[in-house]
């Protein structure tokens, strides 16, 4: 398959992440998609910053694109890093699973060696260290990171917000 998965959290009520998967056929158009979105002087979407109408148009548009997205939900963990690691550790099994080519994170500078120690654990641990490859970007260096950081506050929101994105999340798992 050689998916593209893109990954983004949020801790607003512990953490979930977000991953979306784009087929590499698909990329270009969902770029193009999401780079419409993104008003003049703005260098990316950060969904968090934008006003409801705003969130509104960039559900509407993010549910078109062909992609699904997977959440990992841990909630119930107290320790935050336990609980970046179960999510971290079950994202790879799912990149395994699906054959994905490329993981790409939003870079947080503050888990960012833990993260690629973990990554590369998990990696070998999958047996796709020869056929995945996994970076830590900016949010303004790959504009599709505007998918997840979208799903993963609508659905940490609840309500009406996670109902708007459910027809492309196509599971959420506990972790």
């Amino acid at each position: 398959m050689n998916a593209h998965v893109f990954v983004d959290e949020t801790k607003e009520r512990g953490l979930l992440v977000a991953a979306a998967v784009v087929l590499p056929a698909d990329l270009a158009a969902a770029r193009r998609t999401i780079r419409d979105l993104i008003l003049p002087g703005q260098r990316r979407i950060h969904f968090h910053k934008e006003r409801d109408d705003r969130r509104r148009q960039i559900v509407a548009a993010v549910v078109t694109l062909s992609a699904y997205a997977v959440i990992f939900d841990a909630k119930r963990h107290r320790d935050p890093r336990a609980a970046r690691e179960a999510c971290l550790i079950e994202l790879v099994e799912h990149a395994a699973k699906i054959g994905a080519g490329r993981l790409v994170l939003e870079r947080d500078d503050s888990t960012l060696q833990a993260d690629q120690r973990l990554l590369f654990e998990q990696v070998r641990k999958s047996g796709i260290s020869r056929t995945l490859r996994y970076d830590h970007l900016r949010a303004h260096e790959e504009c599709l990171l505007a998918i997840p950081d979208a799903l993963a506050w609508c659905w940490a929101k609840g309500g009406r917000w996670k109902t708007s994105v459910q027809r492309i999340v196509s599971e959420s798992r506990q972790v």
